[in-house]
């Protein structure tokens, strides 16, 4: 079992959960669409190349995003990132994936 944690702005976040639950993330038991968000702020300066959803290449950018935490299971993992991947907004979004321990 794996969680997954990411970064979406407010306008988004429900899209790219559907998507994850979709793709098998969120499932606890007899329970689906699990999943447990906070909001806060982001921040962060596109580079020369870059091609940003929020924001101006050179201009540090502040903006209200969600963040989300569900669980995956091992199977699931690689098509839940895809699905995060190609849901989220932006180019490159932010995200980690952390193994967890049955104890």
């Amino acid at each position: 079992m794996y969680k997954i944690t990411f970064y979406v702005p407010v306008t988004h976040v429900e899209p790219v959960k559907q998507a994850l639950f979709a793709a098998g993330a969120g499932r606890i038991g007899d329970y689906d669409s699990c999943s447990w968000q906070v909001l806060g702020v982001g921040q962060f300066r596109p580079l020369a190349g870059a091609d940003p959803f929020i924001g101006k290449v050179g201009e540090v950018e502040s903006v209200a995003e969600y963040r989300v935490e569900m669980v995956c299971a091992d199977e699931r993992l690689q098509p839940a990132v895809a699905a995060l991947r190609k849901a989220h907004p932006y180019e490159e979004p932010a995200y980690d994936v952390i193994r967890l321990e049955a104890i």
